[in-house]
């Protein structure tokens, strides 16, 4: 069996690392995996992974959300390390899971995925103004959603996080303005959203980018126009399903690489932590084939 670390972020989905971590502890102690590593501060998961990589781990198995995972997944992805990753789902939207046939939220199926499976697949990271994610990264409404699931959504869990946040903000968020060189001949325009779409779902519930593909060396551009308060209801519900891209407000672009031009540096998230840019123009691309994944 390859050497395994299990990393857990105790603080995912709000709470739910801690409280299954008994349980998830047993079902790799079933399959005679012992080394379980938690996170103790946020932003810790860069030293968790570099002393796991230190000691010889040939598989890193990550139980957290799309935060942890994205941390861990761009620390690794940096140290340079051959280790694969496994995504165990223990956190609130759980997105980028969903990009592979793994039964990530069964824990004891994924414990004994991990100490028998040797089907891997090499992934894509992206990054924006010099910082990688494994995910997402937006401008604009996903940033101020983003906001709110922390400081307004305590008693919330899973999906409806985002969700409910998002639609307390829906009608009243006012845009940004910013040229995208691979929309509309890099004119600035009046948006809502700009996502750059390494997997196809964000947020839990949202097909945001229905057409992406994780290992294809390139990004799915999503922007979302100045679309008028009312109408913004019904497509944030097309969203859901993937049915947003064929609005006239929406355009849908699969490119490696993008330059952002914006009126100050922006803020943007990446897998749901927010960054300030350094400038106001702020360069996007794909960094290929920089993750493996076990898949099976």
């Amino acid at each position: 069996m390859p050497r395994t670390v299990v990393i857990v972020n105790p603080a995912s989905g709000r709470g739910a690392g801690a409280r299954l971590l008994p349980r998830l502890t047993a079902h790799f102690a079933e399959q005679g995996i012992t080394d379980i590593r938690m996170t103790v501060a946020s932003d810790d998961e860069a030293r968790v992974v570099a002393e796991a990589v230190r000691d010889g781990a040939e598989t890193i198995a990550v139980a957290g959300g799309d935060g942890t995972w994205g941390k861990c997944a761009v620390a690794l992805a940096r140290l340079g390390s051959p280790a694969r990753m496994a995504f165990i789902a223990n956190g609130t939207g759980n997105d980028f899971a969903k990009n592979f046939p793994t039964p990530a939220a069964d824990h004891g199926a994924m414990a004994a995925l991990i100490a028998r499976g040797t089907r891997e697949q090499r992934v894509d990271l992206g990054y924006v103004d010099g910082e990688w994610f494994l995910n997402v990264a937006g401008f604009g409404f996903d940033v101020e959603v983003n906001v709110a699931t922390v400081d307004r959504t305590g008693w919330l869990r899973g999906d409806a996080v985002y969700v409910v946040a998002a639609l307390r903000h829906l009608l009243f968020y006012r845009g940004f303005v910013a040229a995208a060189d691979i929309f509309e001949g890099g004119s600035p325009r009046r948006r809502m959203m700009l996502v750059i779409s390494n997997g196809r779902n964000f947020g839990g519930a949202f097909l945001i980018a229905p057409t992406a593909y994780v290992d294809d060396g390139l990004l799915d551009f999503v922007s979302i126009g100045d679309v008028h308060s009312i109408a913004r209801v019904p497509l944030f519900v097309r969203a859901l399903r993937g049915a947003h891209l064929t609005h006239p407000k929406v355009a849908a672009v699969r490119a490696s690489a993008a330059t952002f031009t914006f009126d100050a540096p922006p803020v943007f998230e990446l897998d749901g932590d927010l960054h300030q840019a350094k400038t106001a123009t702020v360069r996007v691309g794909v960094v290929p084939r920089a993750l493996r994944v076990l898949v099976g």
